[in-house]
């Protein structure tokens, strides 16, 4: 690596002074002329590689026409420009068929990096180095494999030195940083993220992400040192946590054995040293290696008994997790069973299974990094095909419970993106029940549903299914038919705006029902609530351009008269509207005007 580091230097170097002696060249100056071509001829017999110019180099300065006189300057600068050209251009040359080859060896680390072979990436970039030194990308790939590998010093030098290939490389701080943190050094990550911030201050969001990972990291080990010594220390509390987990990892026994150990452990890990200890003593493998508590997550069995203990297990994972113990989160998201296990057992049919899955699920959406893991690690699809059953059940804490963490959920981007090739019947189905019976008890949980809905539309791709969809437009219309009867006003202003979502995507299914939302927008128009109005037209300024039938029907009705009332009626003296609504006014005086006129004549 050493003699890789003086071949680059040298190189870089020597571009430096070629590109200061062509400078020196052009100026005006004679003097600086002359000293221009001095020291071109001492660079000409200093270069590592031969000239393949076929210039002898060692006769250069005694040549006349580069010797520094008044009389030869012109022409010695066109023999050194001529000499400078040709070589320039074999090197040029030369380090095209060099970077061709190194463009393989790098895509071929590539492919053994996406196929997590870490070792086989190092060396095809390593191979890729040794063909060109100076190859920045070569060095960014070279530390990331290094970082899979725990090689963190490697992964240093190798971003140090791709910065000085750019000093501008953002890849190259994002790799060191992550190699600090590898290393435990959070003062040099932070500055390493913190530097990308200097170079685009466009990724502020990026690089805060990167220093709350660095905040994440210390917090814990800050954490395992202060749990670490206090169970050096031998005191009670922080011994009593190992000795229950290794009671719980002996096999075999009864149900009800594990269901007194679990308890007893719930209570042992109430404060942060304990959900600490509960996670460097393995706990949450030891749960998940248990044939007894797996089956019991797994729904394999049905008694009383296998079901009071799924629920020791879900409490005992929502305590561990509590209170931000965010490593002890990301542990349980990756652990396969616990996966499984939190989205599959919604479906319970005991009502203090499903509240404890709710639980759990509630804890991870309360937090941003909560809402990732979930999305990156859980079903999406199973989640909320799970949630909406949740929702549809007549208990209405339960209901709502579920329905937030949807609601939440639905807010991220990345949880919209896995959705997007779900079957809409998932949600579709269940909302038409729901809101085929509207009533003060669910009235609360089908505003955050609806709301819900309207966040996953936001997705163009989900508007796209949503908008095709039948069932979607009949429960709306039951929907604003109950509504308006009830004054539930509350959900017919987000069903409004989830229609007028919808309605402005294209569709056969939208022209099919635009006669019946035509009607119920008119009706809406009576309706005291200038929130509702506004909303209504809203509907119908995206509805009637689809559909000539609702168009010709909404005429029949005296649309525009009704809008022209309504407008008059509130915006008549308003900042906001007083302008439209007087030259409403105008206009008619200008209509009556004319007709008057002609009926003279």
């Amino acid at each position: 690596m050493m003699e890789n580091s003086e071949d680059l230097d040298r190189f870089l170097s020597n571009v430096d002074k070629i590109g200061q002696l062509l400078e020196d060249f052009q100026s005006s100056d004679i003097g600086v002329q002359q000293k221009a071509i001095a020291k071109a001829d001492t660079l000409i017999t200093t270069l590592d590689e031969p000239c393949r110019t076929k210039v002898n180099k060692t006769t250069v300065n005694t040549s006349p026409l580069l010797q520094p006189s008044m009389s030869s300057n012109t022409s010695s600068q066109e023999q050194f420009m001529k000499i400078m050209a040709r070589d320039a251009e074999e090197r040029r040359r030369k380090r095209m068929v060099k970077l061709k080859e190194a463009t393989v060896l790098k895509d071929k680390g590539n492919e053994a990096y996406a196929q997590e072979d870490y070792e086989t990436a190092v060396k095809c970039y390593s191979d890729g180095l040794a063909v060109l030194k100076d190859m920045q990308p070569l060095y960014t790939n070279r530390a990331q494999a290094y970082i899979k590998l725990e090689k963190y010093k490697e992964a240093i030098m190798d971003c140090e030195w791709a910065l000085k290939c750019n000093e501008r490389c953002i890849k190259a701080y994002v790799h060191m940083g992550k190699a600090y943190l590898g290393l435990k050094k959070y003062k040099e990550a932070r500055s390493c993220f913190e530097k990308m911030l200097e170079i685009e201050p466009e990724k502020e969001n990026m690089v805060k992400e990167y220093l709350d990972l660095v905040n994440l990291e210390e917090e814990k080990d800050n954490q395992e040192t202060d749990a670490k010594e206090q169970l050096d220390k031998g005191e009670r509390k922080a011994r009593v946590v190992p000795q229950l987990l290794e009671k719980l990892s002996r096999p075999g026994q009864m149900p009800l054995y594990y269901c007194g150990g679990l308890e007893s452990l719930s209570q042992a890990v109430t404060d942060c040293t304990g959900k600490t200890l509960f996670r460097l003593n393995n706990g949450f493998s030891i749960i998940s290696s248990n044939d007894v508590l797996k089956s019991c997550l797994l729904q394999e069995t049905d008694d009383l008994l296998s079901q009071e203990l799924c629920i020791s297990v879900l409490k005992l994972w929502r305590i561990v997790c509590h209170e931000n113990v965010q490593e002890n989160q990301k542990i349980l998201m990756k652990c396969p069973l616990a996966k499984q296990s939190v989205v599959q057992l919604l479906t319970s049919d005991h009502a203090e299974v499903v509240k404890e899955c709710l639980g759990l699920l509630s804890l991870y959406s309360n937090t941003l990094y909560g809402r990732r893991l979930a999305i990156e690690n859980l079903d999406q699809h199973m989640l909320v095909r799970n949630l909406m059953r949740c929702i549809s059940e007549p208990k209405q804490q339960q209901g709502i419970t579920a329905v937030c963490i949807l609601e939440t959920f639905a807010a991220e981007d990345g949880f919209r993106l896995k959705l997007r090739n779900m079957s809409t019947d998932s949600v579709v189905v269940p909302l038409k029940t729901i809101l085929g019976s509207i009533s003060k008890s669910n009235q609360q949980v089908l505003t955050l549903l609806i709301s819900a809905i309207g966040f996953l539309a936001k997705d163009e791709v989900i508007r796209q299914n949503l908008a095709h969809q039948r069932e979607c437009w009949e429960a709306f219309l039951t929907a604003l038919k109950q509504c308006s009867s009830s004054q539930y006003n509350d959900v017919i202003h987000l069903t409004l705006d989830l229609i007028i979502n919808l309605s402005t995507v294209t569709s056969l299914t939208v022209q099919a029902h635009a006669v019946s939302l035509c009607d119920c927008c008119l009706d809406l128009l009576e309706n005291p609530d200038e929130g509702i109005v506004t909303r209504a037209m809203g509907v119908l300024s995206t509805v009637l351009p689809q559909s000539s039938e609702a168009a010709q029907h909404a005429v029949r009705r005296k649309v525009i008269h009704t809008i022209c009332r309504l407008l008059k009626s509130f915006y008549l003296g308003m900042s906001r509207g007083g302008a439209l609504a007087r030259f409403i006014v105008e206009e008619e005086e200008v209509v009556r005007q004319e007709r008057r006129s002609l009926g003279e004549s």
